[in-house]
């Protein structure tokens, strides 16, 4: 397996003390492109468990914890602070994602943190903000999904509000926490100094929203269900074949004139009902129905070599294994293999990002609970009758 010391972020040491999610969302950017990361979770005996409260051999939990390290440190015990305060003074970043009060009352806040070492960047996701009238609430994804206004706008209209099918609000909080990171860190190289960096789950819903968000901030649309329909594009969504559905996206002038003379009807190109995208999207379900007569004589492989010819973007809809048996996905390498100790061999859900010079490697599993505790407490100074005192007293 590749090493980590000659990756991108190889330089970068982060401390993740993130339970759900959207915290070890933002850290797996971090440690998938190489930065030294230690998960610091609760002792069994302390947190009654599982930390996380997922079955850790679960493919969950193995997906989004690969390539860190961890240590056990009880963090309600002083001895256990003092340690993640020594930790702090060599680590470049600290990320949590607990409600907003939970790290004041621990003594280990951003500001708290910065006495100790100046450059750490702390980063924090909440459900709703770190202040405000809902800071307090909890907070998990399909709450910020309602109340960041997906769901209002997704399925069709007949069925009410759906969730999305993943958890959208958590990725994306993750995802947008990684950036800020990063961002703090190259402010850092030219002030010095780390600083506080938080978002929350509604934050990163909203943000998601954007062109849905924006025909109301502009023109105060409120956006509905419209199914597999495009919101302000027609000669879109999902259209019935003869052997199954297909996807098409055919909203502009030129898409759509390809598309109608891939279907055997130009004529449609000049019906003055659909002559340019305005009139297309105001006469959307009859034009809907027209298409969906003219897909249905070909089958969807057919449909889709003759629209790929003409330049007309479509694409099947797949269930998840036929995702990763398509050739494409496969060229595109998204299933690395990882070796575990007691699962062995097994595939993760790879990276979407590639570097010509730097490119990522998988590098190790997701550890074991506290697997690297004696070595992380070996490079503070920790002997062994140091460590063996420490889990004595239920410290580690």
């Amino acid at each position: 397996m590749a090493t980590g010391n000659n990756m991108p972020l190889s330089r970068f040491s982060v401390l993740n003390l993130a339970r759900a999610r959207s915290g070890p969302t933002a850290v797996r950017q971090l440690a998938d492109w190489g930065a030294k990361v230690i998960m610091v979770e609760m002792p069994p005996e302390i947190d009654g468990g599982d930390p996380f409260g997922f079955d850790r051999h679960g493919c969950d939990f193995q997906n989004l914890r690969r390539n860190c390290r961890s240590m056990t440190l009880n963090l309600k015990s002083e001895e256990g602070r003092e340690i993640f305060f020594k930790l702090t003074e060599t680590a470049d970043v600290v990320v949590e994602n607990w409600r907003p009060d939970v790290k004041h009352r621990l003594g280990i806040d951003y500001e708290s943190l910065r006495k100790v070492n100046p450059r750490i960047v702390y980063a924090s996701i909440s459900g709703f903000g770190q202040d405000g009238p809902y800071r307090s609430r909890p907070g998990l994804d399909q709450v910020a999904q309602g109340l960041g206004g997906i769901m209002s706008v997704n399925g069709k209209p007949e069925s009410g509000p759906v969730r999305v099918g993943i958890p959208i609000a958590d990725l994306t909080a993750g995802h947008l926490l990684a950036q800020g990171i990063l961002i703090a860190l190259l402010e850092r190289e030219v002030s010095g100094e780390g600083q506080w960096v938080y978002t929350s789950l509604l934050e990163a819903q909203i943000a998601m929203m954007d062109f849905q968000a924006a025909r109301w901030l502009m023109r105060g649309e409120v956006p509905k269900q419209l199914g597999n329909g495009h919101p302000i594009a027609a000669a879109v969504g999902l259209f019935a074949t003869a052997d199954g559905e297909l996807n098409i996206q055919a909203s502009g002038d030129q898409l759509f004139k390809r598309l109608c003379e891939t279907l055997g009807a130009p004529e449609m190109v000049d019906d003055p009902d659909y002559v340019d995208r305005h009139k297309r999207l105001e006469n959307r379900d009859v034009l809907d129905g027209k298409i969906g007569e003219l897909t249905g004589k070909f089958t969807s492989a057919e449909l889709i070599e003759k629209l790929n010819e003409a330049g007309v973007p479509c694409g099947p809809v797949y269930t998840v294994d036929q995702v990763f048996a398509d050739p494409q996905v496969k060229h595109l390498a998204m299933e690395p293999t990882v070796e575990h100790a007691k699962l062995g061999t097994y595939k993760v859900v790879g990276q979407p990002l590639h570097m010509s010079r730097t490119p990522q490697h998988m590098r190790n599993a997701t550890p074991e609970l506290g697997e690297h505790t004696e070595a992380v407490l070996a490079e503070i100074g920790y002997d062994g009758d140091a460590v063996a005192g420490l889990r004595q007293r239920n410290v580690i």
